[in-house]
């Protein structure tokens, strides 16, 4: 199955979106040399391998948005921390029959994204 391999998360703050990641996920992010606004995002698999990479920045556009679903091994759970961090849960837990749950979010910068968690069981 095709995985996604960068993501650009538009923010109106990069700073407080970086706080935002870093905190939630664990991610790894840093400013290139020369660059303002802008962060470099390095991820990491739940089997601890290299994941998707990608960017955080300045919104160009109002319009400008991102989806991407990131693994985690519980969906409540990580929806109770993108409350507690200043993001809101838009969809809750949804079942998958036989693929898992999946639950949208939206970041501290309004952007979607969705959580995915694995379960071959799921609706059984």
């Amino acid at each position: 199955m095709p995985t996604i391999v960068h993501i650009d998360i538009a923010s109106d703050d990069p700073e407080r979106a970086k706080q935002f990641y870093e905190s939630l996920f664990g991610w790894k992010s840093f400013a290139p040399p020369g660059m303002t606004d802008f962060y470099l995002v390095e991820t990491e698999s739940l089997d601890g391998s290299r994941g998707v990479g990608g960017g955080i920045g300045r919104r160009g556009d109002p319009s400008q948005k991102i989806t991407a679903y990131i693994g985690v091994d519980d969906v409540e759970a990580y929806g109770k921390q993108v409350e507690a961090l200043g993001g809101k849960v838009v969809a809750g837990k949804m079942i998958v029959p036989g693929w898992g749950y999946l639950s949208v979010c939206e970041d501290t910068e309004g952007n979607p994204f969705g959580l995915w968690q694995d379960d071959s069981s799921a609706g059984s």
